[in-house]
Protein backbone atom coordinates (compact mmCIF):
# COMPACT_ATOMS: atom_id res chain seq x y z
CA UNK A 1 0.00 0.00 0.00
CA UNK A 2 1.00 3.59 -0.76
CA UNK A 3 2.17 5.56 2.03
CA UNK A 4 -0.08 8.03 3.20
CA UNK A 5 2.46 10.85 2.75
CA UNK A 6 2.82 9.90 -1.00
CA UNK A 7 -0.93 9.69 -0.97
CA UNK A 8 -1.86 13.29 0.01
CA UNK A 9 1.09 14.69 -2.31
CA UNK A 10 -0.36 13.16 -4.88
CA UNK A 11 -4.06 14.24 -4.42
CA UNK A 12 -3.49 17.68 -2.63
CA UNK A 13 -1.76 20.45 -4.23
CA UNK A 14 -0.99 22.50 -1.16
CA UNK A 15 -0.66 20.67 2.21
CA UNK A 16 -1.50 22.33 5.27
CA UNK A 17 -0.10 20.36 8.04
CA UNK A 18 -0.69 20.92 11.90
CA UNK A 19 2.17 20.33 15.23
CA UNK A 20 1.12 19.97 18.41
CA UNK A 21 3.04 18.58 21.18
CA UNK A 22 1.00 15.42 22.52
CA UNK A 23 -0.18 14.95 26.02
CA UNK A 24 -1.40 18.95 25.95
CA UNK A 25 -2.52 20.42 27.42
CA UNK A 26 -4.31 17.82 28.74
CA UNK A 27 -2.47 14.44 29.12
CA UNK A 28 -5.93 12.99 27.20
CA UNK A 29 -6.16 15.31 24.44
CA UNK A 30 -4.22 13.90 22.09
CA UNK A 31 -6.48 11.57 20.16
CA UNK A 32 -9.55 14.49 20.61
CA UNK A 33 -6.91 16.93 18.73
CA UNK A 34 -5.92 14.54 15.88
CA UNK A 35 -9.83 13.90 14.76
CA UNK A 36 -10.76 17.45 15.44
CA UNK A 37 -7.87 18.56 13.01
CA UNK A 38 -8.66 16.06 10.35
CA UNK A 39 -12.62 16.29 10.73
CA UNK A 40 -11.82 20.50 10.28
CA UNK A 41 -10.06 19.54 6.99
CA UNK A 42 -6.22 20.14 8.16
CA UNK A 43 -4.38 17.25 5.63
CA UNK A 44 -1.62 16.01 7.65
CA UNK A 45 -0.54 16.04 11.36
CA UNK A 46 2.55 16.17 12.92
CA UNK A 47 2.51 14.74 17.01
CA UNK A 48 4.96 16.47 18.76
CA UNK A 49 6.92 13.73 21.24
CA UNK A 50 7.81 15.64 24.68
CA UNK A 51 11.34 16.28 25.62
CA UNK A 52 12.80 17.85 28.72
CA UNK A 53 15.30 19.45 25.94
CA UNK A 54 14.32 20.50 22.87
CA UNK A 55 16.72 22.50 21.24
CA UNK A 56 15.43 23.43 17.97
CA UNK A 57 12.07 24.42 19.97
CA UNK A 58 10.77 28.31 21.04
CA UNK A 59 9.36 28.90 24.19
CA UNK A 60 6.16 27.87 22.98
CA UNK A 61 6.60 24.81 21.96
CA UNK A 62 9.09 24.18 24.99
CA UNK A 63 6.43 25.07 27.47
CA UNK A 64 4.04 22.58 26.10
CA UNK A 65 6.75 19.97 25.79
CA UNK A 66 7.29 20.42 29.49
CA UNK A 67 3.16 20.81 30.57
CA UNK A 68 3.10 17.48 28.87
CA UNK A 69 5.70 15.65 30.54
CA UNK A 70 4.44 17.15 34.13
CA UNK A 71 1.22 15.59 32.64
CA UNK A 72 2.80 12.05 32.34
CA UNK A 73 3.49 11.87 28.69
CA UNK A 74 5.85 9.46 27.58
CA UNK A 75 6.90 7.25 24.48
CA UNK A 76 4.72 4.35 25.63
CA UNK A 77 1.87 6.29 26.60
CA UNK A 78 1.93 7.81 23.21
CA UNK A 79 1.69 4.71 21.81
CA UNK A 80 -1.09 3.44 24.40
CA UNK A 81 -3.24 6.69 23.43
CA UNK A 82 -2.85 5.81 19.33
CA UNK A 83 -3.95 2.58 19.43
CA UNK A 84 -6.22 1.73 17.18
CA UNK A 85 -6.50 5.43 15.87
CA UNK A 86 -6.78 4.19 12.49
CA UNK A 87 -9.99 2.84 13.19
CA UNK A 88 -11.04 6.51 13.51
CA UNK A 89 -8.76 8.09 10.97
CA UNK A 90 -6.79 8.58 8.06
CA UNK A 91 -5.16 10.99 8.04
CA UNK A 92 -1.55 11.43 7.61
CA UNK A 93 0.15 10.71 10.80
CA UNK A 94 4.19 11.90 11.73
CA UNK A 95 6.32 11.72 14.84
CA UNK A 96 8.41 14.55 15.53
CA UNK A 97 10.45 14.03 18.44
CA UNK A 98 13.98 13.88 19.66
CA UNK A 99 16.70 11.12 19.10
CA UNK A 100 17.41 10.77 22.79
CA UNK A 101 14.02 9.06 23.37
CA UNK A 102 13.71 7.26 20.73
CA UNK A 103 17.41 6.15 21.11
CA UNK A 104 16.13 5.21 25.40
CA UNK A 105 13.22 2.76 23.62
CA UNK A 106 15.25 1.11 21.50
CA UNK A 107 15.00 2.24 17.48
CA UNK A 108 13.90 -0.89 16.23
CA UNK A 109 10.84 -1.00 19.24
CA UNK A 110 10.18 2.57 18.49
CA UNK A 111 9.58 1.58 14.45
CA UNK A 112 7.59 -1.33 15.39
CA UNK A 113 5.39 0.47 17.52
CA UNK A 114 4.94 3.05 15.09
CA UNK A 115 4.18 0.74 11.96
CA UNK A 116 1.62 -1.07 14.83
CA UNK A 117 -0.70 2.29 15.35
CA UNK A 118 -0.60 3.32 11.78
CA UNK A 119 2.45 6.09 12.12
CA UNK A 120 2.95 6.95 8.30
CA UNK A 121 7.03 8.46 9.89
CA UNK A 122 9.16 10.41 11.32
CA UNK A 123 11.02 13.68 11.82
CA UNK A 124 13.83 13.56 14.17
CA UNK A 125 16.10 16.93 14.03
CA UNK A 126 19.27 16.12 15.88
CA UNK A 127 19.68 12.50 13.94
CA UNK A 128 22.23 13.78 11.44
CA UNK A 129 21.36 12.31 7.64
CA UNK A 130 24.31 10.24 7.14
CA UNK A 131 24.01 8.29 10.69
CA UNK A 132 20.50 7.90 9.66
CA UNK A 133 21.66 6.66 6.42
CA UNK A 134 24.51 4.24 7.29
CA UNK A 135 22.94 3.07 10.33
CA UNK A 136 19.01 3.15 10.60
CA UNK A 137 17.45 3.22 7.24
CA UNK A 138 16.78 -0.26 6.95
CA UNK A 139 15.13 -0.68 10.34
CA UNK A 140 12.82 2.50 9.02
CA UNK A 141 12.31 0.60 5.71
CA UNK A 142 11.84 -2.73 7.52
CA UNK A 143 8.82 -1.08 9.62
CA UNK A 144 7.74 1.15 6.11
CA UNK A 145 8.35 4.24 8.33
CA UNK A 146 9.79 7.48 6.23
CA UNK A 147 11.76 9.61 7.91
CA UNK A 148 11.76 13.33 6.72
CA UNK A 149 14.73 15.63 7.07
CA UNK A 150 15.18 19.21 7.88
CA UNK A 151 16.86 22.04 6.07
CA UNK A 152 18.05 25.74 6.52
CA UNK A 153 19.39 28.66 5.10
CA UNK A 154 22.59 27.33 5.67
CA UNK A 155 22.42 24.14 4.20
CA UNK A 156 24.66 24.11 1.40
CA UNK A 157 23.46 22.82 -2.17
CA UNK A 158 25.10 19.38 -1.65
CA UNK A 159 23.90 18.60 1.45
CA UNK A 160 20.46 19.60 -0.10
CA UNK A 161 21.12 17.27 -3.13
CA UNK A 162 22.53 14.50 -1.14
CA UNK A 163 19.09 14.58 1.42
CA UNK A 164 16.93 14.64 -1.77
CA UNK A 165 18.58 11.67 -3.02
CA UNK A 166 17.75 9.48 -0.04
CA UNK A 167 14.49 11.20 1.08
CA UNK A 168 10.89 9.92 1.26
CA UNK A 169 7.78 11.75 1.72
CA UNK A 170 9.59 15.46 2.26
CA UNK A 171 11.69 17.74 3.29
CA UNK A 172 11.14 20.07 5.63
CA UNK A 173 12.20 23.86 4.93
CA UNK A 174 12.71 25.84 8.25
CA UNK A 175 12.41 29.35 7.30
CA UNK A 176 15.14 30.76 8.94
CA UNK A 177 17.73 29.77 11.09
CA UNK A 178 16.53 30.47 14.49
CA UNK A 179 14.02 28.46 16.60
CA UNK A 180 10.34 27.77 16.14
CA UNK A 181 8.03 30.43 16.57
CA UNK A 182 5.11 32.10 15.31
CA UNK A 183 6.35 35.15 13.35
CA UNK A 184 3.90 37.47 11.43
CA UNK A 185 5.15 38.05 8.29
CA UNK A 186 8.53 36.53 5.82
CA UNK A 187 11.27 38.77 5.69
CA UNK A 188 13.45 39.03 2.47
CA UNK A 189 15.91 36.94 3.35
CA UNK A 190 13.93 33.93 3.47
CA UNK A 191 11.82 34.82 0.37
CA UNK A 192 15.25 34.62 -1.49
CA UNK A 193 16.15 31.08 0.33
CA UNK A 194 12.61 30.04 -0.58
CA UNK A 195 13.48 31.21 -4.16
CA UNK A 196 16.89 29.31 -4.53
CA UNK A 197 15.17 25.99 -3.25
CA UNK A 198 12.56 26.07 -5.81
CA UNK A 199 15.09 26.66 -8.72
CA UNK A 200 16.75 23.77 -7.96
CA UNK A 201 13.74 21.58 -8.92
CA UNK A 202 14.18 19.19 -5.92
CA UNK A 203 12.46 15.47 -6.70
CA UNK A 204 11.00 15.23 -2.79
CA UNK A 205 8.21 17.76 -2.22
CA UNK A 206 9.12 20.50 0.34
CA UNK A 207 7.44 21.84 3.28
CA UNK A 208 8.29 25.01 5.10
CA UNK A 209 8.09 25.20 9.31
CA UNK A 210 8.96 27.55 11.47
CA UNK A 211 7.25 31.14 11.86
CA UNK A 212 4.02 30.21 9.90
CA UNK A 213 1.29 31.72 12.36
CA UNK A 214 -1.45 33.61 10.10
CA UNK A 215 -2.96 33.52 6.76
CA UNK A 216 -0.30 35.80 4.94
CA UNK A 217 2.69 34.19 5.99
CA UNK A 218 1.23 30.49 5.21
CA UNK A 219 0.07 31.75 2.12
CA UNK A 220 3.56 33.38 0.77
CA UNK A 221 5.31 29.79 2.12
CA UNK A 222 2.97 27.52 0.23
CA UNK A 223 3.69 29.92 -3.00
CA UNK A 224 7.05 28.85 -2.63
CA UNK A 225 6.26 25.19 -2.02
CA UNK A 226 4.20 22.29 -1.58
CA UNK A 227 2.99 23.10 1.73
CA UNK A 228 3.54 24.48 4.99
CA UNK A 229 3.49 23.40 8.95
CA UNK A 230 2.14 25.58 11.91
CA UNK A 231 3.07 24.76 15.48
CA UNK A 232 3.15 27.26 17.50
CA UNK A 233 0.40 29.45 16.82
CA UNK A 234 -1.97 26.22 16.96
CA UNK A 235 -0.60 25.64 20.22
CA UNK A 236 -0.74 28.88 21.62
CA UNK A 237 -4.72 28.42 20.41
CA UNK A 238 -5.64 25.22 22.22
CA UNK A 239 -3.89 26.66 25.39
CA UNK A 240 -6.07 29.44 25.32
CA UNK A 241 -9.54 28.47 24.03
CA UNK A 242 -8.65 24.30 24.43
CA UNK A 243 -9.93 21.51 21.62
CA UNK A 244 -13.75 22.84 20.73
CA UNK A 245 -12.96 25.62 18.50
CA UNK A 246 -10.42 23.34 16.12
CA UNK A 247 -12.15 24.41 13.63
CA UNK A 248 -11.60 28.00 13.57
CA UNK A 249 -7.91 28.66 13.85
CA UNK A 250 -7.45 25.97 10.77
CA UNK A 251 -10.04 28.02 8.89
CA UNK A 252 -8.08 30.69 9.47
CA UNK A 253 -5.80 28.93 6.96
CA UNK A 254 -7.97 27.64 4.10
Amino acid sequence: MMNRIDQKFKTQDKILSIYFSAGFPNIDDTRIIIKELESAGVDMIEIGLPFSDPLADGPTIQESSNIAIKNGMSSQKLFNQLKNIRNETSIPLVIMGYFNPILQFGIENFCKKCKDVGIDGLIIPDLPVNVYNNRYKSIFQKYELYNMFLITPQTSEERIRYIDDISKGFIYMVSDASITGAKNKINLNQKKYFNRISKMKLKTPTIIGFGISNSKTYNTAISHSNGAIIGSAFIKFIEKNGTKKIKEFVEKFR
